[in-house]
């Protein structure tokens, strides 16, 4: 018989998320500010997504990929930020422990294969620059496609094993994750037993789905950089360092904040720190991706002005 408060997982039938402040005048302005940030997200994503599939220009392996990072964004975003919102406004913040189970699993699912499309798209930066005679052939479509299938692969595998040995175990009452969604530290928090094997099974997991990426990155990034290097032109050097700096900017805004919280014990992590470490790698990348990797970019503008001319044309 079980002692009271614990309880098995299959009598939970939903959970209270935290979120952020309980004091209304600061979840109006958080509610306001994170509105107009997801829909920017959406918005700039979305234009990504749109110029790629119109402008012929653009179907390249590098566009490709960023086209299926720019759809992994929007859907990252809209696992967490909707139901932020709503609990802003809602005096009940509950979940169900279905829902919880299915937002834990998507957005690993996602946020897994946001790891491994960084690593393919340094990977195809580093054949561009370093291999240009043999890119053609290195980065064909049906590479790329395997490259993506791969990807995905790799992330549902990930994703169900975090889900499962979550989810697995039983939970105390009063079932408070004090956080704005399931993730998966916050949950561990309310379990009624021992997470050490979770915690090795994190660190292991950790260790294969961001560290190895992260090295594959920095070494297509080291490969690249002394190639600039031994670029002639000082505006050329200065102007490629622009670029990819501004990359490795974004890899490390959502790289560093995921290995700090994926990677340490239970007992470590604090709720609020927790939280503002989520929104730099869901929230604030995914805002980010569209700006750093395309809207800077000459290629994506001139598609994006061609398809506003021809509409002014067609009127």
């Amino acid at each position: 018989m079980q002692s009271p408060g614990k309880e098995n997982h299959s009598s939970v039938s939903e959970f209270i998320l935290l979120g952020f402040s309980s004091e209304s005048q600061v979840r109006i302005a958080l509610f306001t500010f994170f509105l107009l940030l997801y829909l920017i997200t959406l918005l700039g994503n979305g234009l990504i997504v749109t110029l790629i599939y119109l402008d012929s220009h653009l179907h390249t392996p590098m566009y490709f990929f960023l086209g299926v990072l720019s759809m992994v964004d929007m859907g990252y975003v809209t696992t967490t930020v909707p139901q932020m919102l709503v609990n802003m406004v809602c005096p009940r913040r509950t979940i169900s422990w279905g829902a919880c189970v299915a937002q834990m699993f998507i957005f690993l699912v996602l946020g897994i294969a946001e790891c491994v499309l960084y690593a393919i798209m340094a990977y195809d930066r580093y054949v561009a620059i370093c291999f240009p005679l043999h890119y053609a052939l290195l980065m064909s479509h049906p590479i790329c496609i395997k490259m993506v299938t791969v990807c995905w692969s790799i992330s549902i595998a990930g994703a169900l094993i975090y889900t499962v040995f979550t989810m697995r175990l039983p939970y105390c009452g009063p079932y408070k994750i004090n956080h704005f969604f399931c993730e998966v530290p916050a949950v561990l928090k309310l379990a009624c037993t021992d997470t050490s094997l979770n915690d090795q099974v994190d660190f292991v997991l950790g260790f294969i789905l961001l560290l190895v990426p992260l090295s594959l990155i920095l070494a297509s990034y080291v490969c690249i950089f002394s190639s600039i290097l031994r670029i002639r032109s000082s505006q050329g050097r200065l102007k490629s360092f622009s670029t990819y700096a501004s990359h490795v900017t974004v890899v490390t805004m959502f790289y560093g904040p995921a290995i700090v919280m994926h990677m340490k014990p239970s007992s470590w992590h604090d709720p609020e720190q927790d939280k503002k470490l989520a929104l730099f790698y869901n929230v604030v990348s995914a805002f980010l991706n569209p700006i750093i990797y395309s809207l800077r970019n000459k290629d994506v503008k001139g598609a994006f002005l061609k398809v506003l001319g021809n509409r002014g044309t067609a009127q």
